[in-house]
């Protein structure tokens, strides 16, 4: 099924996942601005159509609603030409994307970005253990063909532009799969 959803797409769906803080949208928002491709922040796109289920107070953020999510996006994915920007990956379908980075940003680097974002105690050091444990690295790579995973250091602005230049260049390359 994979096969048949890239054939029919003309554009790569890229996700750009990695702990709160390891520069998901700065990447997304640059890389859509350089490549044309569509820029679908989750989180704003959950709070926009209420694609959750109500406000967890230990976290301070919304209950995602996973299948709204994914019924949302169903037919943007399908047409292609998209860059998803979520924290997360294991729920949406495998045949969605063509290429998955995980940002990865060192531990000091983290702390400062989300101590300065205002995260609670609590959260911060969630983010920061997820990030030490590789845990969103480990998802994709359950949750997709690793031959389609993408690891990219994302400590500061040369890293950040490093990536945009090298994933332009992959957008640029990228050829639907061929009967």
């Amino acid at each position: 099924m994979a096969q048949n959803d890239t054939k029919k797409r003309k554009k790569p769906n890229i996700l750009v996942t990695g702990t709160p803080g390891t520069g998901k949208t700065t990447t997304s928002s640059a890389l859509s601005e350089s490549t044309q491709l569509r820029h679908i922040n989750v989180g704003d796109l959950v709070k926009e159509k209420n694609l959750h289920d109500g406000w967890d107070d230990d976290l301070h953020c919304y209950v995602i609603n996973e299948d709204l999510v994914c019924d949302e996006l169903e037919d943007l994915m399908e047409e292609g030409g998209n860059i998803v920007d979520y924290h997360g990956c294991d729920f949406f379908p495998e045949r969605w994307f063509d290429l998955v980075v995980v940002l990865q940003t060192d531990n000091s680097v983290l702390y400062d970005r989300l101590h300065n974002r205002g995260y609670p105690e609590k959260k911060l050091q969630n983010n920061i253990e997820c990030e030490i444990f590789l845990v969103l690295l480990e998802e994709a790579k359950e949750s997709y063909a690793e031959d389609i995973v993408m690891a990219l250091k994302s400590d500061n602005i040369e890293d950040i532009t490093r990536n945009v230049s090298a994933l332009t260049d992959w957008v640029r390359n990228w050829q639907p799969l061929s009967s």
